[in-house]
């Protein structure tokens, strides 16, 4: 919990008097950059507080970073919202919460007050909204001029990959395959597509690093995102920056699954769908580039997913815990839907490396 003192000063300076209770929201718990999240009442007023630090002791991939380029650097999100660059996409249906305060503490944390936005999760939408984002999200990206403020993420996805290295070496492992999770859950031919998109990682990273660029999110899933009256309000910016066009969607679609908030079986059609509403969105902007060099982008973000693979071959004989690691899920249910995702991403893959060449990229490796 907020120290109680502390909590108490700056709440009264934002909602007023009123006895002041908080009340913890849901985050990744393993974040270096993240103190705590919480919904903060004082009397019949409420903000959501979000304590930013860079001190918290967490394993090597998720450490917080000092250098505002790298893809966890600590007070990024502070300088998102202070700046005013998370509400850049409000003319077309996506906002960031309204900044309430954002406060230097005495220890060097950061404490982000910001506003309850209430109104239906991202997590519970049915396929129609999420489809409707993404062409929200493609008027956004198409519209909104790349930022390059120096706190900005540059090579995101290489150094967020390249950083999670959990049971790699179990990818060439008989025996990791046939634990029954495994053997039981994920379809035949999994294990050959993962392998060789792995040994093709760098080649996507590379694809990915040379198309047209945006402003991203780089965080962008259903967990993230509300809806509120008509407008998306999306969260969590802590990793923003410079994306390849499309990312953003190659990153919201295959996370509506892994995490449970869309059945696997509708991953083809919802995905087809949003795609489509992603580039209407784009050409409803005014933005006039090649669709391929999107589609290829969306495709080759499933490189991001390099590491899931391995990660649930390490952890097949471990209790599964659902986002933020507040109750278990169904450790069947998990693998089976998520080994049926990977099965679309190994789609995609094929498809960006059957694509890339016919647009002026060298074939991947293992398409020599």
């Amino acid at each position: 919990m907020p120290e109680t003192a502390l909590l108490d000063t700056e709440a009264r300076d934002v909602l007023g008097t009123g006895r002041t209770a908080a009340e913890p929201l849901v985050h990744n718990p393993w974040d270096g950059v993240t103190a705590g999240v919480w919904r903060v009442r004082a009397g019949d007023r409420t903000a959501v507080l979000k304590v930013l630090t860079r001190t918290k002791e967490t394993d090597g991939h998720w450490a917080a970073s000092d250098d505002p380029r790298h893809w966890n650097y600590w007070r990024r999100e502070a300088h998102v919202y202070e700046s005013g660059l998370a509400q850049v996409w409000q003319p077309y249906g996506i906002r960031a919460p309204r900044l309430l305060a954002s406060v230097e503490r005495p220890d060097g944390d950061v404490a982000l007050w910001l506003e309850d936005v209430p109104g239906e999760p991202g997590t519970s939408w049915p396929l129609a909204r999420h489809i409707e984002h993404a062409r929200r999200l493609g008027v956004a990206q198409g519209a909104a001029r790349p930022s390059d403020e120096p706190w900005l993420s540059r090579r995101f996805l290489r150094d967020y990959v390249g950083g999670k290295n959990l049971g790699q070496d179990l990818l060439d492992d008989d025996e990791a395959w046939r634990q029954p999770l495994v053997r039981d859950h994920f379809p035949a031919g999994l294990r050959r597509d993962m392998v060789r998109l792995h040994h093709d990682r760098d080649w996507f990273l590379d694809v990915m690093q040379s198309l047209p660029r945006a402003f991203g999110h780089l965080d962008h899933w259903p967990a993230n995102v509300r809806a509120h009256g008509p407008d998306g309000v999306l969260f969590d910016w802590a990793f923003a920056g410079d994306g390849a066009l499309g990312e953003d969607l190659g990153n919201y679609l295959p996370d509506s699954v892994f995490d449970l908030f869309v059945p696997a079986d509708r991953l083809p059609e919802y995905a087809a769908a949003a795609y489509e509403a992603y580039l209407h969105g784009l050409r409803e902007s005014g933005w006039r580039g090649d669709e391929h060099l999107v589609r290829l982008a969306v495709c080759a973000s499933a490189v991001k997913y390099d590491w899931l693979t391995a990660g649930m071959l390490a952890r097949a004989d471990a209790e599964q815990l659902d986002y933020g690691g507040h109750r278990t899920v169904s450790a069947g249910l998990r693998y089976r839907e998520r080994g049926s995702a990977l099965t679309f991403l190994a789609g995609w893959a094929a498809e960006a490396r059957a694509l890339a060449p016919r647009l002026g990229f060298p074939e991947a490796p293992s398409g020599r």
